[in-house]
């Protein structure tokens, strides 16, 4: 039997295997109906993608939809980056659709990640102009923690310049003396201690003392808010009396008014008749009590005759 073994052939059938196995990886990772067909699309990143390489994945809702194939500034503003993505076809890409840089755990590895959308917005394809869609992106929590951190910064340096500004050295000074007014007054206190809690035991005493009279208080003000009531509606009574005693006069008044046009309508023109006829026959008594007088015998004999004047004849005739 012969021992020696080809080399050759086995050298040959060594490289022949290699070969299949590198075709069959290949193979592989082709796929086995071929390339898998994708879609581009474009976003504009407002951000430094520091970490972040070509073929870095594109993520949807964590799941691996594509990758990174062009990282570039953007040539009409170079303060933006230009991403452009390969996606699979039939990817859920809509219009409100939202691009953001994340980075996987620890390591510090860089993707993109894209948010769902709401279920009525169109799907974002290519436009007749054959330009690529463009996703929107939003801002990486590293850039709004940094965007924060910045403005507390901010607002940490003025509140820093405005203390320096006020502790100056005249403030210094005062603020000092006012430290030092604020001991002595502190120890004169101290002093006090006693006096001072004397004083707090007598204010002490003296609320007890006034929380004592007005709960006796109490008891006198509702007595005598029950006198003012009742004086109140004794008042009212004796009003509400004056008001009828009022009506009563005032009904009295009426009457008399009417029985005094009355009588002096009527009974005084009788009245000033009577009372002139009574003058008459008073007139005439008092003639006939005088006459009476003078001559008694006028009762039986008449009225004794006038003496004739000077001149005068019996008959009373005119002188001749």
């Amino acid at each position: 039997m012969d021992d020696k073994f080809n080399y050759a052939a086995v050298g040959a059938f060594v490289l022949a295997l290699g070969a299949a196995l590198v075709v069959a990886v290949l193979w592989l990772a082709a796929g086995f109906n071929g390339k898998k067909q994708v879609d581009l699309y474009q976003s504009i990143i407002q951000e430094s993608v520091a970490g972040l390489n070509i073929d870095a994945p594109v993520k949807y809702l964590g799941v691996d939809v594509g990758k990174v194939s062009r990282i570039d500034i953007d040539p009409q503003n170079t303060r933006q980056v230009r991403l452009v993505f390969e996606i699979d076809h039939g990817a859920p890409i809509r219009q409100d659709t939202e691009a953001v840089l994340k980075t996987q755990g620890l390591t510090g590895i860089a993707y993109v990640e894209l948010s769902s959308g709401s279920a009525g917005s169109p799907p974002l394809v290519m436009g007749d102009d054959g330009v690529m869609p463009m996703i929107r992106s939003k801002p990486s929590l590293s850039a709004r923690l940094e965007n924060v951190a910045t403005a507390v910064l901010g607002n940490v340096d003025r509140v820093s310049t405005s203390l320096n500004a006020m502790f100056d050295a005249d403030n210094r000074a005062a603020l000092k003396q006012t430290l030092a007014d604020t001991a002595a007054l502190m120890h004169a206190l101290a002093a006090q201690r006693q006096t001072l809690a004397t004083g707090i035991a007598d204010a002490a005493r003296t609320t007890h003392r006034t929380a004592q009279a007005s709960a006796q208080l109490g008891p006198a003000i509702e007595r005598v808010t029950a006198g003012v009531n009742r004086s109140a509606e004794a008042i009212d009574q004796a009003a509400q009396a004056v008001t009828r005693a009022g009506d009563g006069a005032t009904r009295a008044a009426d009457s008399a008014a009417s029985g005094a046009q009355q009588l002096r309508g009527q009974t005084l023109p009788e009245l000033a008749r009577l009372l002139a006829e009574a003058n008459q026959l008073a007139a005439s008594l008092r003639r006939f009590s005088e006459q009476t007088e003078r001559s008694p015998s006028s009762l039986i004999t008449g009225r004794p005759a006038r003496p004739l004047g000077p001149g005068e004849t019996a008959n009373r005739g005119a002188a001749p």
